[in-house]
């Protein structure tokens, strides 16, 4: 089982919130693996809209995806480019 941990920073305008994080977890609810957001003490299910938009990640942001599962590698390849798209 892969566990993948990677810092990115927010690149998107409107940051994590409404459309953007509703986004990723419709992606995120595509895997099996486990995936967790970290930002500073923060630490949130992926999988859970509410969840993301309680971490008030905004433009510039420094959060960390963490997946862990069988199928990380491929998680980690969508889940990136939602939150480092400059929309």
């Amino acid at each position: 089982m892969a566990l993948i941990k990677k810092k990115i920073v927010i690149r998107n305008k409107q940051g994590l919130h409404a459309r953007p994080a509703a986004l990723f977890v419709q992606v995120a609810n595509k895997f099996d693996s486990r995936i967790t957001l970290k930002r500073d003490k923060e630490e949130v299910n992926g999988k859970s809209i509410m969840g993301i938009l309680m971490l008030g990640a905004e433009k510039g942001s420094e959060i960390t995806i963490e997946i862990e599962g069988d199928d990380a590698s491929s998680a980690i390849a969508e889940l990136e480019k939602i939150v480092s798209q400059e929309e």
